[in-house]
């Protein structure tokens, strides 16, 4: 049998191209690390303030297509029993079930109301539709309470995050990171200086490129999330990359191994 030898600068030869190996994976590896800073929020310095004014907060205006849950009540159980039966009130509501009992307005921009009739509701907020039901009612029941809640109030949260999804809110001021904390928060992959909100407004789609880590952002008149606000969370370039799914083990042993080979092959 064919002895196999290999000589010494064959193996001087073979521990260069290992350390090039190594060195070129862990530059790589740097490169590709993701730091404490790229991780925080609200980056602070000296010449930060110490607090920022609440930015202003402007009602939603209701819109056609838009769902409204309403609720009439009043000391006259009997008459009140009339509007129960036809809105589905009976108990607590969940969402989809809020829906189902919801009310749309129409491209007119009204909505139908049993014994009332049309309303025009398109342009007003939540409350004036509430005021001008209860002028309505009051000539039928005793002491009428309105309700009157948007259905529809929700955000898509997308891209480098945790749980990407359709998630329905009910508080009236409700901010950027209620909705990114909702949806668990940015992945370790997500530039939080990259976040894009897009928003319909008069017919049309703006999207503006928001820096969470600027304490700016407490402030601004995108602060707070309206309803069908769209977020979409941009992957840093270490992400592209997917280094944190990369086997490093299993390519080093490759490419060491073909080498070896295509050395030893090449002997004379």
């Amino acid at each position: 049998m064919k002895r196999l030898f290999v000589s010494s600068d064959f193996l001087v030869k073979a521990s260069k191209i290992q350390g090039f190996v190594l060195i070129a994976v862990l530059s790589i590896l740097i490169s590709s690390c993701v730091s404490q800073r790229d991780l925080e929020y609200f980056k602070m310095n000296k010449k930060t303030p110490a607090s920022f004014n609440e930015p202003d907060f402007s009602d939603y205006l209701l819109k056609p297509s838009d769902a409204l849950y309403i609720k009439i009540s009043s000391l006259d159980d009997v008459s009140s029993n009339v509007f129960a039966e036809s809105t589905g009130q009976s108990g607590a509501l969940d969402p989809y079930s809020a829906y189902l009992n919801s009310f749309t307005i129409d491209q007119e921009g009204k909505i139908d109301l049993p014994v009332i009739g049309k309303i025009k509701v398109e342009g007003k907020t939540t409350q004036e539709v509430g005021y001008i039901i209860k002028d309505s009612v009051e000539n039928i029941l005793s002491l009428p309470m309105v309700t009157v809640k948007l259905v529809n109030q929700y955000v898509s949260v997308v891209g480098e995050i945790e749980l990407p999804g359709h998630y329905v809110y009910s508080q009236d001021k409700f901010t950027i990171f209620n909705a990114i904390s909702m949806a668990g928060d940015i992945t370790s992959y997500g530039n939080r200086k990259e976040v894009y909100l897009t928003r319909i407004e008069n017919g049309k789609s703006i999207s503006v490129k928001l820096d969470l880590t600027n304490p700016e952002i407490l402030s601004s008149e995108y602060f707070y999330i309206k309803p069908n606000d769209l977020i979409y969370v941009k992957p840093m370039r270490k992400r592209f990359w997917g280094i944190e799914q990369f086997d490093f083990t299993l390519v080093f042993s490759i490419i060491t191994t073909g080498l070896l080979i295509y050395t030893i092959i090449e002997q004379p």
